[in-house]
């Protein structure tokens, strides 16, 4: 009898609604993904980029032995999918694998570079350090310097690397020469204000336990220090750097020789506002970071003249595989060119691409662009995860996904069209592939350049056309040229042509950027809507076949979601007094002249504001009144707002107003208002960012860190109320 009732079980389950729909879906799905099988491997590093985003976004440091446990588990579930004869479940095992990985290399990271970091304010004090790196910044030079000794007794334990301004003195500072100095140090610096620029966390990575400002200038100290063999490497390297931008800034003074120096050797002190903000706001910044562009002028460039130059010998070119030879000289070319140039995300970047491509040649093999891109971005994570949450590293990827995507396109194209000559064909390919190029890249940038800078410049199309054909024929051609006769003291001749080329650039960028509505403050954006547009953007990129623009749909999510933000009522900096209101117009208006100016022009910039601090000053007609005891304001919804600037005023403004803060302590005894954030708040959680409602809102720059290496919480040991 049971036997009889499985039949009539089976024949009694229904359907479920929609089943039919659902498997037809899925089955269109498993179709299209087994048709682009070639593409599954680009996902993985996006899948090592998600680990390491979950471990930078955790409001706490996770323990050492999860983070390994991770890290472990994920190179077993690659083995597994290694191992996975079902194609699906080998995919799916190695993202598992790829985010696992990331997570616990964060982790080793973090540790890796770990290095005492000040806590508070110190000095003036004396100390002994060797340089490490040194450039122009300012009115003075600003230089890294390995700390040897310092005369410091009692406190916290003195970094190993600082930071340092010198406004006298600069000459003496020369990678590798230990001097005496006096200075005053403080710790990294927090974000002006929650989800801003995190220098602190920078620094973290770089080794930098402090920065400051010397008093006068260093002295010289006899006794060298010898280091281990590979801080001698690098001690040359940058001694190398340092004598190469010394010589560009001989031959070429001003910001001309600045710019000069950055194309060159990486160094990008030295140039003036005017000219960065000019190539900036035309579309040229990427002239300034050794990225995909210069790499692929000094590499392909020097391929070229090789390969030209030994066609020119008919027993060489007949008999010998001038073209691989050709490929190993270009490759050393462009390895030397990257340990010049300081070797930053952007430019190991494209180093990799050129290498695979270089590589392809010499191995009969054709170069896969977007692999080569995957694996880039692959060995740049697992090397430097932190550059995951750096600009440079997001902006040089998301332009060359883009542009190889689009070139994938247009090589398809080619293949299905009917190759009809056209007059001037070449050209015509010049002038589309910088008009495609300047365009493709200025899209695929612009959202990371909204949510790093605040800024999006909208006639990048123009600028390129103008300036990289000057830049192509002129200031790389020179530069390569000038390098090579730099140690015969040769130099200067093409020196003085790249900069001629370097003038007519900014010529160009001059013009374009004073065009009407060149650039745009934006306000900032949430990372959700970053991270969106992000996944959006690769699905569209990686996938080959219609259904890549269903990729349209988280993007459009995310940039929903920079217009849904609610922009906070009030900014408190870190010095408890420079104070920003949002008025009823919607804008921010400072209630005294801001201590503390870098936070309130950077409160404007965030707020798409194109005002400077002093054009954003309060007037008694907006609501916002000061005198000697403190300032009231009134928020967009009516409730009060009270600044407490001495104890006399205390009581009063607790009985009246919805939100005080004050300057000075309140030891529990304001209980009236809806929110009280006195100077040990601040003191401990850095800058606010308050809401007010029915109910106050408070984020503050401590909360969005969390207690992290780069940002530990500091307890206080008594009670502040």
């Amino acid at each position: 009898m049971g036997v009889g009732l499985f039949p009539l079980f089976r024949r009694r389950v229904a359907p479920l609604p929609g089943a039919a729909a659902v498997a037809r879906a899925f089955a269109a799905v498993g179709s299209a993904l087994s048709a682009e099988r070639d593409r599954w491997a680009l996902w993985l590093p996006p899948a090592l980029a998600a680990g390491i985003g979950i471990y930078f976004a955790l409001p706490s440091e996770p323990s050492t032995t999860i983070c390994y446990g991770l890290g472990l588990a994920g190179g077993l579930v690659a083995i597994a999918a290694g191992m996975s004869p079902e194609s699906f479940a080998r995919a799916l095992l190695a993202l598992a694998a790829a985010a696992s990985i990331g997570f616990g290399d964060a982790k080793l990271r973090t540790e890796l570079v770990a290095a005492p970091v000040l806590t508070h304010r110190v000095g003036p004090i004396g100390m002994d350090g060797q340089v490490i790196f040194a450039q122009v910044h300012g009115k003075g030079v600003r230089a890294v310097f390995r700390l040897i000794s310092f005369d410091f007794d009692d406190g916290p334990a003195m970094p190993n690397s600082v930071r340092v301004s010198f406004r006298v003195g600069g000459e003496a500072l020369v990678p590798g020469a230990v001097v005496h100095f006096k200075a005053v140090l403080i710790p990294p610096p927090a974000p002006a204000s929650p989800g801003d620029y995190d220098f602190g966390r920078a620094a973290w990575f770089e080794g930098l336990g402090a920065v400051g400002y010397a008093y006068g200038a260093p002295t010289l100290v006899a006794a060298p220090q010898v280091h281990g063999f590979f801080e001698r490497i690098e001690d040359g390297i940058e001694h190398l750097r340092w004598r190469m931008t010394e010589r560009i800034h001989a031959v070429l003074p001003g910001s001309t020789g600045a710019i000069a120096a950055a194309i060159i050797t990486g160094d990008r002190g030295g140039i003036s506002e005017d000219d960065e903000s000019a190539l900036r706001d035309a579309g040229l910044a990427h002239v300034l970071a050794i990225a995909g562009l210069h790499m692929a002028l000094v590499g392909l460039g020097l391929f070229w003249a090789i390969r030209a130059g030994l066609a020119l010998i008919p027993s060489i070119a007949l008999t010998q595989p001038i073209k691989k030879w050709a490929a190993v000289a270009a490759l050393g070319g462009a390895a030397f060119y990257l340990v010049i140039s300081g070797a930053q995300a952007a430019t190991t970047r494209a180093f990799i691409m050129l290498a695979m491509m270089l590589l392809a040649i010499l191995f009969d093999r054709p170069a896969i662009s977007m692999r080569s891109l995957a694996l880039a971005a692959a060995i740049i994570l697992l090397m430097r995860p932190e550059s995951l949450i750096e600009p440079g590293f997001q902006m040089s990827f998301a332009a060359v996904t883009g542009l190889v995507a689009v070139a994938e396109w247009e090589q398809r194209r080619a293949r299905e069209s009917d190759g009809v000559p056209m007059r001037f064909a070449s050209l015509r390919r010049y002038l589309w592939g910088i008009t495609v190029t300047s365009f493709v890249g200025s899209i695929a940038t612009m959202p990371f350049a909204a949510f790093h800078f605040d800024r999006a410049t909208h006639y990048a199309v123009l600028g390129n056309l103008g300036a990289m054909p000057i830049m192509g024929f002129i200031t790389m051609p020179a530069a390569a040229i000038s390098v090579i006769l730099m140690p015969f003291g040769l130099d200067a001749a093409p020196l003085h042509v790249m900069g001629w080329g370097i003038d007519a650039m900014l010529g160009v960028g001059r013009w374009v950027s004073h065009l009407p509505g060149a650039v745009s403050i934006v306000p900032a954006w949430p990372v959700a809507a970053l991270v969106l547009l992000s996944a959006g953007g690769l699905w569209i990129a990686f996938w080959r076949a219609r259904w890549r623009w269903l990729g349209l749909l988280p993007a459009t999510v995310g940039v929903a979601l920079v217009f849904l933000g609610h922009a906070p009522d009030v900014l408190i900096a870190r010095d408890g007094r420079t104070m920003a209101f949002r008025g009823s117009d919607g804008l921010l208006r400072f209630a005294r002249a801001p201590a503390d100016n870098y936070s309130a022009a950077e409160w404007l910039k965030r707020d798409g504001d194109a005002r400077t601090p002093d054009e954003a000053m309060a007037t008694p007609a907006e609501n916002i009144r000061c005198d000697a005891y403190g300032c009231i304001a009134l928020a967009r919804n009516g409730e009060r707002i009270a600044a407490v600037s001495r104890l006399d005023a205390l009581s009063e403004d607790c009985a009246n107003a919805a939100l005080v803060i004050s300057s000075v302590p309140t030891r529990g005894t304001c209980i009236g208002p809806k929110r009280v954030i006195d100077r040990f708040d601040i003191a401990d959680n850095g800058p606010y960012a308050v809401w007010v409602g029915d109910k106050i809102e408070v984020e503050t720059v401590q909360d969005y860190r969390g207690d992290r290496p780069w940002s530990p919480v500091q307890r206080r040991l008594i009670d502040k109320h």
